[in-house]
């Protein structure tokens, strides 16, 4: 599965569907865009982000580099991800999603509106539910 920044960051502030996060983590990807935007909110909270890395992936996060592949596909997405706000790292979230035909979670309500992508989940913490199930 395929985490977005904006479930991390549900996570480590206490948001509403945050709890859901924890036992996702072991094992979950997530894109090194999508990490970078963690961070960087983290350190706009005042978190001492010294650390954070080791201490998620040791407990089984993947960071994913972002590929000439994911690059691409992000750019195919914009068309449709503009009217709803995805920014870059939002799209390449949704790349490595369908890189890896899995489940990609987010926090960010605007994921409710998305069309339904071929061989994609899209899961959303914060209503619990499953917001578009894979197109075969």
């Amino acid at each position: 599965m395929v985490l977005d920044a904006s479930c991390l960051l549900a996570s480590a502030f206490g948001e509403p569907g945050g709890e859901l996060v924890r036992p996702l983590i072991d094992g979950a990807l997530i894109s090194a865009a999508n990490w970078s935007e963690f961070v960087r909110k983290s350190q706009q909270h005042g978190v001492d982000t010294q650390g954070m890395r080791a201490e998620l992936e040791g407990a089984g996060l993947r960071i994913v580099p972002v590929s000439a592949e994911h690059a691409e596909a992000a750019a195919n997405l914009w068309v449709m991800g503009r009217p709803l706000g995805l920014s870059l790292a939002d799209r390449l979230c949704l790349a490595l999603g369908l890189a890896q035909a899995s489940k990609v979670y987010s926090a960010d309500r605007a994921w409710c509106q998305l069309p339904a992508l071929p061989k994609l989940e899209v899961i959303c913490i914060r209503p619990g539910q499953v917001l578009h199930t894979p197109v075969r």
